[in-house]
């Protein structure tokens, strides 16, 4: 593996915008191209292959890797961790199957993340605020025995260590509690019976079709600010606060006063505006 696909397929942290820009603009392969690739990787070993098949998706990773940016966990690990699932889903692919690698591939990406966010989540959020970062490193040193807190050692804990009642109570449900299975167990034998199914995912989502819909959507956002840019300052005014602003929409009679026109003008002008923009946009 090169040096410039090892960097790309670890994103460093302080370079996280760029390495998403740099997996965005890698073209995505089209049905017979992935084939292809695909073929020569399973019946001849052609690590080129697997590379090329590994780089144009990439882009999907990072988009899976953002649904799970709520548990506190940093981005580049989670997307680091999906590349790990997906080099896996190449690994493992077969092109005879009929179905294109990114349906085949979101499990593995999903199963690896999902395994990195079970490891990591509890140590995250067993403590966040001050209050129980403190509580957390002093609550074992001040018991005086074993099994829980009684009362008085509950006031003289939240005494000692300016907290309340409830939070030394809390602290100590947290981490009384032994973390659980989420899944059966396996001999992390890679070649072994490991199903990425076992993981929850969501059956009705499609990866491929949310990326393309997000990238359409930011390619019709691009289109209609240069399009704006092409109208003069008062119809670009007329066409944000009437169709573009958040809030209320502004009547004409309101534009009409600030611009000391009738309200009909306004409309004209609002409509040769809006014909403009449809003209010079084309068919996104």
């Amino acid at each position: 593996m090169s040096a410039s696909t090892a960097l790309v397929l670890s994103p460093q942290i302080g370079s996280l915008d760029a390495y998403i820009q740099t997996v965005n603009s890698i073209s995505v392969l089209k049905a017979d191209e992935e084939k292809s690739l695909a073929e020569r990787l399973f019946n001849d070993g052609d690590l080129d292959a697997a590379q090329q098949l590994i780089m144009s998706h990439l882009r999907f990773v990072v988009h899976i890797a953002k649904s799970y940016s709520g548990y506190g966990l940093p981005q580049a690990d989670l997307i680091q961790e999906g590349n790990i699932g997906l080099m896996k889903a190449v690994r493992r692919f077969d092109p005879a199957v009929g179905v294109r690698l990114v349906s085949f591939a979101v499990h593995w990406i999903k199963a690896e993340i999902h395994e990195y966010v079970l490891k990591n989540w509890r140590i995250v959020k067993v403590a966040t605020t001050k209050a129980q970062r403190k509580l957390f490193f002093n609550l074992r040193k001040s018991k005086k025995r074993l099994g829980w807190f009684n009362n008085a050692e509950v006031d003289k804990v939240a005494d000692t260590l300016g907290v309340s009642r409830r939070e030394v109570l809390e602290m100590e449900s947290r981490m009384s509690n032994q973390d659980q299975a989420f899944d059966l167990g396996n001999d992390d034998d890679e070649n072994s019976n490991f199903a990425p199914a076992q993981f929850l995912q969501d059956t009705h989502s499609d990866v491929a079709q949310e990326v393309e819909s997000d990238q359409w959507e930011s390619h019709a956002n691009n289109r209609l600010l240069n399009a704006i840019s092409t109208l003069d300052e008062r119809s670009q005014d007329i066409i944000k606060a009437r169709w573009l602003d958040d809030g209320n929409k502004i009547t004409l009679q309101e534009l009409a006063a600030k611009y000391s026109v009738s309200a009909e003008r306004v409309r004209q002008l609002e409509a040769n505006a809006m014909k403009k923009l449809k003209n010079a946009m084309g068919e996104l």
